[in-house]
């Protein structure tokens, strides 16, 4: 069984800084690539950063120069540094990955249940 599960989520001031983990854990023979999302309330979940295995990373234009996306492969966990932030970052954060189980097996699409992310002002 595959899971994704995020952490490091919480409550923190305007102008401040959170780590948030994502590990994979289970049978797993590649992770590739490892994505952020975030959803606010009453709002669409949107992308917010993207790693893959050659550490090549990429950002959604509202996070980009404030977020840092990393990852270690010998932990099977991605970070998401966030710094700078507002309280327009305030949403549930999740974590999605594509794995493939085996060498030989299909890639699917595993989510994270989400850690939640409170920037007061």
């Amino acid at each position: 069984q595959v899971q994704l599960v995020e952490s490091g989520g919480g409550l923190v001031q305007a102008g401040g800084s959170l780590t948030l983990s994502c590990t994979a854990s289970g049978s797993i023979f590649s992770i590739d690539p490892v994505r952020w999302f975030r959803q606010a309330p009453g709002k669409q979940r949107d992308w917010v950063a993207s790693i893959i295995s050659n550490n090549y990373t990429r950002y959604a234009e509202y996070v980009r120069g404030r977020f840092t996306i990393s990852r270690d492969n010998a932990k099977n966990t991605v970070y998401l540094r966030m710094s700078t932030l507002m309280p327009e970052d305030t949403a549930l954060y999740y974590c999605n990955a594509d794995i493939r189980r085996t060498r030989t097996d299909t890639e699917l699409q595993y989510w994270g249940q989400g850690t939640q992310v409170t920037v007061s002002s």
